[in-house]
Formats: structure tokens, C-alpha cells, sequence
């Protein structure tokens, strides 16, 4: 992959890497640079965290739609399960729930540097604005992020630039200063202004966020953290599907349509059992971890509530294998009461 970046590259024009989301921010500061006539490439970085559905499909085939009039080719990282140790123990802190932002753009940038000298960039940039998001982008934290990922001085943030001390990039001339921008907050007028005058106002995907800031997510990756020996980003995909309950040191998670079932049946670990009702339509039952008896007999409770019987009292079937579900299992339905204490 690295050779073929650097056979696209201008050998006279200044090379920069930019953090990309597909969201608007990222793209402006591209397009600033472009202006510029900076050789421009652009990083994504994929997790199971990311909302981003739509980026994730362009990134699985290798392509960025968003950035194609502008000229920029981007490649894709994924964060690896060494980033579960920066949301287990974050040197700053948490967000509102269990985002660690600000140790989250550290651990990237950190790659990113490495990409950069794999692939001689000169620098690298981001679409950051200050005061846009109060926990990562305050001017103390935008600080903290760029000596905490060894870029002091070298770390430009072309929507803000104006109202950041320069870069060693401005002092040496490599960037035009007076060409980068000042924008401070909430407000995109700015960022959408540029991007109708360029025409490129839908080539960006307005992104849904980081899953580890919702409150529900956050309890079951709490969960998952707590109760897994050897947690990975793959098992982290899991907790995106299915209604999740613990109940004994088991995880019991029922799909609720058709797409988690499948998923919950891709995803099911070798020591797992899988789950359904018998004789009515009804949910795919995923149970791992410490599982016996009880355990068996809470989730068959659990897939019947779900399911579409309509006695009180039901059959479920249940293996290691999805096409060898050859145990039985006939139990009562569960009630609200009786779930809520183990539901997720």
C-alpha cells in the first residue's frame, strides 16, 4: 500500500495526511489545502464505535466517494484491540459516558505519525475546530492532544488555524497562513459556504458519532469489560446487536429482527449455544460465558417473551450447532419483572 501512495505523489508539492471522517469538517480542510496546491491523503480510521454506516460500506471496498472531486485517494486503519486499554484506563477522562475523547485522538494521531513517515508526509492535519465539541476540542485540550502525540508544532488544524499559535509548517512557508481559516464553535456556516462555492456540498457524510456516548452502549461495554478474560474489538461487535441481559456470569443476547439473527449466529463463539423457539417464529437467542442450567432455562424464559407464542407455556430448542439444535427445553414465559434486574 505504501508504495503505491508514493507513485501518486507530486515529488514537488508538500505532502499532507489528513484525519478523515467524511464529515464536513474533515473534508473543508481538505479542500483549504487543496487550494493550496498540497498533495493531500487522506487517513480513516474504522472501529465497531464509529455510526458511520454509510463510510464504513466506501471504506469496505476500498474507495472514498466523498473525496473524489477533490482529488484525494484515502487508505483505512483499523483501531486495534490495543485501543480497548485506552477506554479501560484513559489518562484524561471520560466524556458523558464512556468516550475517552480526548485519549482517543491521541492513540490516532499516534498511528497516524507512523503512516505519515512510512509514506514521507510533511505533516499532518485534522478538520478540529476549537470549541466545536467541549470535552476534545477546547484550546487546553487540543493543546494536551498535540504534545501527548509528539506533533507540537506539527500538527496543523487548517478550520482553526487563525486563532492557534503557527506551526512550523507556516514558519518554514510550507503552508500559506493567510489562506487557512479562524473558525471557533458550534456553527458550520462557514464550512458550508466553502462547500457550495466548491461544490462539493454533498460529497460528505454527516456522521452519527461515537456509540461509547451513548448511555446504553456504555453499559454493556462495561459489561463486556468486566466479565471477558481476553476482550477484542472483533467481541465488541456483538454489543451493537440484540437485546443483552447477565444473568450468573452468562451473556444472553436475543435478536429482535431478522438482520440480528443472522449476525448473532456469524458472531457466536465456539463454546456458544444458540437458541429458538421451536414451533412459532420468534428470535435467535445467543448464550456464552458460564453457561448451565439456569442459564439455559433464563434464556428459554427470555426467547418465548420474545417470540410469538401465545400460551404462557412454550418449547425452545437449543445447540452449539445453528443447523443442530437437537436439546429441548419447555418452559413459562418471562415477565417484564422478572428480566429487567439482568437487562443491559
Amino acid at each position: 500500500m505504501v508504495s503505491s501512495i508514493l507513485n501518486d505523489i507530486k515529488n514537488d508539492a508538500p505532502i499532507g495526511l489528513g484525519l478523515i471522517s467524511g464529515g464536513l469538517d474533515s473534508l473543508i480542510a481538505c479542500l483549504v489545502l487543496k487550494l493550496q496546491n498540497i498533495e493531500v491523503i487522506g487517513l480513516n480510521f474504522k472501529s465497531p464505535f464509529c455510526i458511520c454506516d454509510k463510510a464504513y460500506k466506501n471504506a469496505e471496498c476500498g474507495l472514498n466517494l466523498y473525496y473524489d472531486k477533490l482529488g484525494i485517494k484515502t487508505y483505512y486503519l483499523q483501531k486495534e484491540d490495543d485501543y480497548l486499554e485506552v477506554i479501560q484506563n484513559p489518562k484524561f477522562g471520560y466524556g458523558k459516558n464512556l468516550n475517552p475523547c480526548i485519549d482517543c485522538r491521541i492513540y490516532i494521531l499516534k498511528k497516524a505519525k507512523l503512516f505519515a513517515e512510512k509514506i514521507n508526509a510533511d505533516f499532518i492535519f485534522t478538520g478540529e475546530v476549537i470549541d466545536q465539541r467541549p470535552k476534545s476540542q477546547n484550546l487546553k485540550a487540543l493543546r494536551i492532544i498535540e504534545e501527548e502525540s509528539n506533533l507540537k508544532g506539527r500538527l496543523l488544524r487548517p478550520l482553526s488555524a487563525l486563532m492557534l499559535k503557527p506551526t512550523i509548517l507556516e514558519e518554514k512557508g510550507l503552508i500559506d497562513r493567510s489562506k487557512l481559516l479562524g473558525i471557533k464553535g458550534r456553527s458550520r456556516k462557514k464550512q458550508l459556504e466553502l462547500a457550495r462555492t466548491h461544490g462539493i456540498l454533498n460529497e460528505y457524510n454527516a456522521c452519527g458519532g461515537c456509540l461509547l456516548t451513548e448511555k446504553e452502549f456504555a453499559n454493556r461495554m462495561r459489561d463486556y469489560l468486566k466479565f471477558s478474560k481476553n476482550p477484542t474489538m472483533e467481541g465488541v461487535k456483538l454489543l451493537k446487536y440484540g437485546r443483552h441481559f447477565r444473568f450468573n456470569g452468562a451473556k444472553i443476547i436475543v435478536g429482535r429482527n431478522e438482520l440480528e439473527n443472522n449476525f448473532l449466529v456469524h458472531l457466536k463463539e465456539p463454546d456458544g449455544i444458540i437458541m429458538e423457539a421451536s414451533d412459532v417464529k420468534g428470535p435467535i437467542t445467543l448464550i456464552q460465558g458460564n453457561i448451565e442450567a439456569a442459564v439455559i432455562k433464563f434464556a428459554a424464559r427470555l426467547t418465548l417473551r420474545y417470540s410469538d407464542a401465545i400460551k404462557p407455556q412454550g418449547e425452545v430448542i437449543y445447540g452449539r450447532e445453528p443447523d443442530l439444535l437437537n436439546e429441548h427445553l419447555t418452559v413459562e414465559k418471562a415477565t417484564q419483572e422478572f428480566l429487567t434486574p439482568y437487562l443491559l
